[in-house]
């Protein structure tokens, strides 16, 4: 598998380490204390939003966001070849997922809402009956939403989300029935199957994404470092992984480490940082989107048992300038197959299955929220190749494929667009 280094063309003239961005956008806030050697040599500062590549401040705390601190230039970006008609507007989007089955598509918002968008134009309905306790502070709330495999029979959905505790704040990952009556809609039987171990303080770099495997038999949850960095490499730490489960959150037998058991046991992969982009392509391979610090965000084929560096290894540096090894061919670590430095800051993934835009079936697609911008990389088994960057004029939080093949963007902060992509006349 070779590497290739992707540029984003965001030509970055200065770093501003005090940028500020809307609430919920993953940008900026109050420093937090780093564990080991970590302290005092940069982490990410933000205040609530994904600076994704947050930027490093003296004292070592991460920014807890994920957006890229604004710089003074702008990116250079190709013709988009499609045409964008808005369907709605959320405040703090945060996931998009099509109901198999229906004309539904389920968008969660940040504050802790589920809403249901008919497709068909029918009225738009809010889920009643979601969790409670739920925390929204920088990075937290409710997160992302995925049908089961059996959804079509069993009306189940699986949600990530955010609560506090002793020793802090966590992801967690619970299902539920979805009830849909079309004029309204509630979910029963509310479970939490799985809880970020450990927690931590601050509110950043949750990642909480999920994926099911091709057969339906395993359910994928990024796990972000928190901000921590160190925790990456440590295999009795659930920080910085990504997690291979049951569909009832139990570590799925045949992971890697599985014969440690407690939190060792649900890992599948380690050496992460902030990975909000999860799916697979038509062959079964997982792949990921991960928010490097300043520069080198990276998409990673995501194999059983390997180790993808962080901290001890990225394509970024430090956002107070101190550098990070770059991944090197004999470092035992596993470099990614696309790049981006400067930051493109990735809060999304979707790998395109449909035929409506042809020539991009089988292709990585990216939502870029700090270069408001939608990203496709050329995959070809299990290689990536070139990138195409189309501004968008605004952050990108999520992308999602329609049942008709259509491509669907919804835009992160408040007033966010839900935008359906078909291709230009």
């Amino acid at each position: 598998m070779g590497q290739r280094r992707l540029t984003s063309a965001l030509a970055v003239a200065s770093l501003l380490l005090a940028s500020c961005a809307g609430e919920g956008s993953e940008e900026a806030t109050s420093p937090e204390p780093v564990s080991g050697a970590e302290a005092g040599n940069g982490s990410d500062v933000g205040n609530g939003s994904d600076v994704g590549n947050g930027s490093d401040v003296e004292n070592g705390a991460e920014p807890e966001t994920d957006a890229e601190p604004e710089t003074d230039a702008e990116a250079e970006t190709d013709a988009v070849p499609f045409a964008v008609e808005e369907q709605a507007t959320y405040d703090s989007p945060w996931a998009l997922e099509f109901l198999p089955g229906t004309s539904k598509l389920a968008v969660t918002l940040q504050a802790g809402e589920l809403v249901l968008h008919d497709l068909a134009g029918a009225d738009e309905v809010s889920v009643e009956g979601l969790p409670e306790g739920i925390v929204v502070d920088g990075q937290g709330g409710l997160g992302d939403v995925v049908a089961a495999p059996d959804f079509e029979e069993s009306g189940r959905i699986y949600l990530s989300w955010v609560t506090s505790g002793e020793g802090g704040t966590g992801a967690v990952v619970g299902h539920a029935e979805l009830v849909d009556s079309g004029a309204s809609a509630e979910l029963r039987d509310l479970t939490v199957i799985w809880e970020q171990d450990p927690r931590a303080s601050g509110s950043g770099h949750f990642s909480h994404r999920m994926a099911f495997s091709a057969d339906g038999e395993y359910l994928f949850v990024t796990s972000g470092d928190r901000q921590l960095l160190d925790p990456a490499q440590d295999l009795s730490s659930g920080l910085g992984k990504i997690m291979r489960l049951t569909p009832e959150g139990e570590p799925a037998p045949g992971n890697p480490y599985a014969d440690e058991g407690g939190v060792t046991a649900q890992i599948w992969t380690s050496g992460h940082r902030n990975a909000l982009g999860i799916d697979l392509d038509a062959e079964g391979r997982l792949w990921s989107s991960e928010m490097g610090p300043a520069g080198g965000d990276e998409l990673n084929l995501i194999e059983e048992g390997q180790n993808y560096g962080w901290p001890e290894a990225s394509n970024g540096e430090h956002y107070d300038g101190q550098e990070i090894p770059d991944h090197t061919e004999d470092d035992d670590f596993t470099a990614p197959l696309a790049w981006w430095t400067p930051a493109i800051s990735p809060g999304s993934l979707m790998i395109y299955q449909g035929e409506l835009f042809p020539e991009w079936t089988g292709d990585a697609f990216l939502g870029a929220l700090s270069g408001e911008a939608l990203v496709r990389v050329e995959l070809d088994g299990d290689t990536a190749g070139e990138d195409e960057i189309w501004d968008m004029g605004a952050r990108i939080r999520d992308v999602a494929e329609a049942p008709d093949g259509s491509i669907w963007l919804i835009e992160d902060g408040d007033g966010a667009g839900l935008l359906r992509l078909t291709p230009a006349e």
